[in-house]
């Protein structure tokens, strides 16, 4: 989360190169959809454990 947040942070300036923030950018895409996995499965653990008690 800190370096989708300093990448954000970075892309926001808008003072980099071109190459630069398609860089970042996939870069960012990437943490996102590693963070949405994560928050997939923790939903998954929650609702599961709800269904057992």
């Amino acid at each position: 989360m800190k370096r989708l947040g300093a990448i954000a942070a970075e892309l926001e300036k808008g003072d980099i190169p071109l190459e630069k923030a398609v860089e970042l950018y996939g870069e960012g895409v990437k943490l996102s959809a590693v963070c949405r996995d994560q928050l997939d499965r923790a939903k998954i653990k929650i609702t599961e454990e709800k269904c057992n008690d």
